[in-house]
C-alpha cells in the first residue's frame, strides 16, 4: 500500500515549527494519519514581522538548524500565509469548474480589493452551491494575499534548500488540523493566537465560512509587562505567565497585571466583536463553541476568560487526537498547541 509523507511549515513570528505526516494510500481521510516527525527553533526578534520574513538571511539559517534538529525526511515543504495583508471575503458566483472561476478572480478583485490587483495572489474556497432565479450559483470564500508577503517566505525557503510546493492560507490548515469527528457537524470558531497576530476561523459542517486576523497577540500582552516594570523581554516573558489573568499576584506587580489585563480585554474584545458580527449575518447557525490554539493560549487564565466574555463553551485544540504519534516525534504531545497549524499544512496534501 503505497503511503505519503508530507512535511508542514510554519514560519511564525518567534519561531519556525514543522512537523512531519505520513498519510496512507487513500491520503487524508481514508485513513488515520501518523505524526513522523517535529521540531521547533526559536526566532530573533524583528525576524519575522506580522507574519512575513523580513530578515531572510536570518529565517533560512533557523530553518536549516530546523532541519538538522527534526531529521524529516524531505525538502518539499507546505507553507502557509496568514496576516492583515490577506483578505478573505464572501463571494458568490454563477456556478462553473473550479479552475474556471479561478480565471474569472483578476476581474472580480478589482472591486473587491483596495490594492492593485497584479500585486496578489488570488485563489477561490468553494463552500456550497445552491439554485438561485438565475440559475445554479457557487458561493465560497475569495482570498487575496499580497505578493510581496508570499514570495517573502518561500524565498527564506528556497534559501535554506528548502522546496515549496504548496502556499496555503493558515486559517484552512488550522481548519483541517482541528476540526474533526463530532466537530465537523457542528459551527465551531477556531482562534489561533500568536506571538503577533491572532487568526479566527469559523467553521460550520467542515467548512470555513468566515477569517478574520487581528494584529495582536502574546508578544503584546509581554511588551506591555516589560514596559511596566523596566525589566527585559525574556523576564517578562517569565512573569507574565507567572501572573496570568484573574490569579493572586505580588502587589509590586500590580503594574504588569493591569497590562496584561487590558492587552487580553482588547483581544477578547475584538474576538467577540467577531464572533457577534457572524452570528448578526448568519442567525441560523450561531457558533457552538469555540477552540483556542497557537502559542499564547497557555497564559493561565485565558481560556475562562475567553469562555466568561463569549459564553461560550472553551477547549483546547489538540490536532494529535485524531492521529497516531510515532516514538520518532519524540514529545510532540507537549506541544499540541503550537502543532496545529504544520499538521494542517500537511494535511494540505488533500486539496
Amino acid at each position: 500500500m503505497a503511503k505519503t509523507r508530507v512535511v508542514g511549515l510554519d514560519i511564525g513570528t518567534s519561531a519556525v515549527r514543522a512537523a512531519e505526516v505520513e498519510f496512507g494510500s487513500g491520503g487524508p481521510g481514508a485513513s488515520r494519519a501518523t505524526l513522523h516527525r517535529f521540531a521547533e527553533i526559536a526566532l530573533p526578534a524583528g525576524a519575522v514581522r506580522d507574519g512575513e520574513v523580513v530578515e531572510t538571511s536570518t529565517v533560512a539559517g533557523a530553518l536549516k538548524q530546523l532541519w538538522q534538529k527534526g531529521g524529516f525526511s524531505t525538502k518539499k515543504v507546505h507553507i502557509g500565509v496568514g496576516n492583515q495583508r490577506v483578505i478573505v471575503r464572501d463571494l458568490e458566483l454563477p456556478w462553473m469548474p473550479l479552475a474556471a472561476i479561478r480565471k474569472t478572480l483578476p476581474f472580480q478583485a478589482q472591486e473587491l480589493l483596495p490594492v492593485a490587483v497584479d500585486s496578489t495572489l488570488l485563489d477561490f474556497y468553494p463552500t456550497s452551491e445552491s439554485v438561485s432565479e438565475t440559475g445554479r450559483v457557487a458561493q465560497g470564500l475569495f482570498v487575496a494575499a499580497v505578493r510581496e508577503t508570499v514570495t517573502q517566505n518561500v524565498l527564506a525557503c528556497e534559501s535554506a534548500g528548502l522546496t515549496p510546493e504548496v502556499v496555503d492560507l493558515n486559517a484552512f490548515a488550522l481548519t483541517r488540523s482541528l476540526v474533526q469527528g463530532d466537530l465537523m457537524r457542528r459551527t465551531v470558531a477556531i482562534v489561533e493566537i500568536g506571538a503577533r497576530i491572532t487568526t479566527i476561523v469559523i467553521v460550520v459542517d467542515g467548512k470555513p465560512r468566515l477569517v478574520r486576523h487581528l494584529a495582536q497577540g502574546g508578544d503584546n500582552a509581554t511588551d506591555g509587562v516589560a514596559a511596566a516594570l523596566k525589566t527585559t523581554q525574556v523576564e517578562a516573558e517569565r512573569l507574565k505567565r507567572e501572573i496570568g489573568i484573574g490569579h493572586g499576584y505580588n502587589p509590586e506587580l500590580a503594574p504588569a497585571a493591569d497590562s496584561i489585563s487590558h492587552v487580553s480585554t482588547t483581544l477578547v474584545e475584538a474576538i467577540r466583536g467577531t464572533l457577534g458580527y457572524f452570528t448578526q449575518s448568519n442567525p441560523q447557525t450561531p457558533v457552538e463553541t469555540l477552540v483556542l490554539t497557537g502559542g499564547a493560549v497557555m497564559l493561565p487564565g485565558l481560556g475562562q476568560f475567553v469562555a466568561s466574555a463569549t459564553r461560550l463553551p472553551v477547549t483546547l485544540g489538540s490536532p494529535l487526537q485524531h492521529m497516531e504519534v510515532a516514538r520518532s516525534a519524540g514529545d510532540a504531545r507537549s506541544v499540541d498547541s503550537r502543532i496545529a497549524l504544520p499538521v494542517g499544512l500537511a494535511y494540505g496534501v488533500a486539496s
